[in-house]
């Protein structure tokens, strides 16, 4: 699986300020619209569609992911089809990548330890991402299955080339830590105002659904939420639970990650602040995330072709 670069991650920082196109730079703008160098051009504007479904025993009885779909990118000034893609790997990568689009902007700067929450595929690519934007030297990972736990680790170090612990008292490790990611199904919460020192970024980014939830309402609360989209983190992600405990209301939110990116809203303003940022997934980040593996494919010669229309 490739690993999230730099442009990678520059792609999604541009797809959260697409809002508000008047402050984008220079660079956005090339990396937006500049042509492959390779075989066709690609076209200025995209439009995808994404059909997931959720076979929940796939890994049990298959063998095969749990989520199984598929993506269709289209031309946007004609709707002609131009790519379709299996989504689960898109979707795995373009999440990694707004976290570290979030953790650029309000993590603090030197933040040098970072724990994960959950051993999946969405916990490794959690890590490499946020190796991408700080400077990590340590981390820790956690999980309810401690064998995993210590094989992710193990792999992990191997990879990335700096220690990853597997640890069994969650408390232990974030108190160390600068920098928390929660990718787990969990349908309750865990990491908790206890477990989080002042200054630091949690990645909020496995509630997807009205029914899970691993931040406690009273840590959210209390901290700066950063949302990717404010009105859907209102009924799907760990917003929803602080919500619904009458313990905060979306007017109290510190402002949507675009926000944030664009100068609408300040970032970090101190290394006392504690960000929590609710993650979870937006249309336009698959949209942005088809076109730029069309893009790529175009310029390295990379898929299979053939005619739409044939």
């Amino acid at each position: 699986m490739p690993k999230p670069g730099p442009r990678r991650v520059h792609k999604y920082e541009l797809e959260f300020k697409l809002k508000n196109p008047d402050s984008m730079t220079a660079a956005d703008k090339e990396l937006q619209l500049a042509p492959p160098p390779k075989y066709i051009e690609a076209p200025d504007a995209f439009f995808a569609c994404k059909v997931n479904g959720g076979f929940f025993q796939n890994r049990a009885r298959f063998d095969l992911p749990n989520i199984q779909g598929l993506i269709l990118l289209c031309d946007a000034t004609n709707g002609v089809p131009l790519a379709v893609m299996e989504s689960s790997t898109a979707t795995i990568l373009r999440t990694g990548a707004a976290t570290a689009v979030a953790a650029r902007r309000l993590a603090r700067p030197g933040s040098s330890v970072a724990t994960v929450c959950g051993v999946g595929i969405q916990g490794a690519i959690q890590l490499r991402s946020l190796s991408r934007v700080l400077p990590l030297a340590h981390a820790y990972v956690w999980s309810r299955s401690g064998t995993r736990a210590k094989e992710f680790a193990a792999r992990m170090s191997a990879e990335l080339g700096y220690p990853v612990k597997a640890v069994t008292e969650l408390r232990d490790a974030t108190l160390q830590s600068d920098v928390i990611a929660t990718c787990t199904p969990s349908k309750a919460w865990f990491l908790g105002r206890e477990h989080v020192r002042p200054g630091s970024f949690v990645a909020a980014v496995g509630a997807d659904s009205p029914d899970k939830q691993e931040i406690e309402p009273e840590l959210l609360a209390a901290s700066a939420v950063v949302c990717d989209v404010t009105a859907q983190c209102e009924h799907v992600g760990d917003l929803h639970h602080a919500i619904a405990g009458g313990l905060m209301g979306a007017d109290d939110v510190w402002g949507e990650l675009g926000a944030v990116l664009t100068g609408a809203k300040p970032g970090r303003t101190s290394d006392e602040e504690t960000f929590v940022f609710d993650s979870t997934g937006t249309a336009l980040q698959d949209a942005a995330a088809a076109a730029l593996v069309y893009r790529r494919a175009l310029s390295e010669g990379a898929g299979t072709r053939f005619g739409f229309w044939a």
